[in-house]
């Protein structure tokens, strides 16, 4: 597949099948992770692939009861927003709502985690939030995604499972001082999939020379 054709297609696939993924496939996306960039070439991240059903009905409750209490605070915030807004993110909710009632089910969720020991977190002694460490790991999580999306196979990045980790960390047996970065559910599409993302222009997001120089 073309990138550009599977990037500008990449959209989140929440509503999946509980059918069986093949291995080979999650090799070649797996394998596509360990291509990306990272700091020092250390690759401070790994990858829990978690297909017991147990382990799955488990997490599918987490994820459930995090969506569900962010779902209901979203949507007050939406209530007065224009009503293109509105609709696009009622839609994004509803698809949303079938991943938490269907997380059980799905068929494989793989689990990034990072050691932030092997990370050169350049900006941690900055007044706001450090971001820096990310950058040796969602690189990873991206291009796993996108050898789903080469596979044939529907995928969205979540973080729900990272609030409160310490359950999820036991559950999944991940040893200090690794921690958890994002849960990819993966499997096939309920419906048509992926298609053209809705993103803003380029020139509303890059600058020439200066910030605010139109590009």
């Amino acid at each position: 597949m073309d990138i550009y054709e599977a990037m500008s297609t990449q959209r989140a696939i929440r509503r999946l099948r509980p059918d069986e993924v093949p291995n080979d496939a999650l090799e070649r996306a797996l394998e596509a992770a360990t291509w990306a960039p990272t700091g020092a070439n250390a690759q401070p991240w790994r990858a829990v692939v978690v297909r017991d059903r147990e382990t799955m009905a488990t997490l599918g409750a987490w994820y459930a009861e995090g969506w569900f209490a962010y779902a209901e605070q979203h949507s007050k915030a939406i209530e007065n927003a224009p009503a293109a807004i509105r609709d696009a993110t009622l839609r994004m909710m509803k698809a949303g709502d079938y991943l938490a009632e269907h997380f059980a089910a799905t068929p494989v969720l793989v689990v990034f985690c990072f050691n932030p020991k092997l990370m050169v977190v350049t900006d941690a002694n900055e007044s706001r939030q450090s971001v820096v460490g990310g950058a040796s790991v969602y690189p990873a999580v991206q291009n796993f995604m996108l050898g789903c999306r080469n596979e044939g196979l529907g995928c969205v990045l979540t973080t729900l499972l990272c609030h409160g980790e310490a359950r999820v960390r036991a559950l999944l047996e991940i040893p200090d001082p690794w921690y958890t970065a994002a849960a990819v559910p993966v499997g096939y599409s309920v419906g048509g999939g992926y298609g053209p993302v809705s993103r803003r222009p380029v020139a509303k997001m890059a600058y020439a020379d200066r910030w605010g120089e139109s590009w």
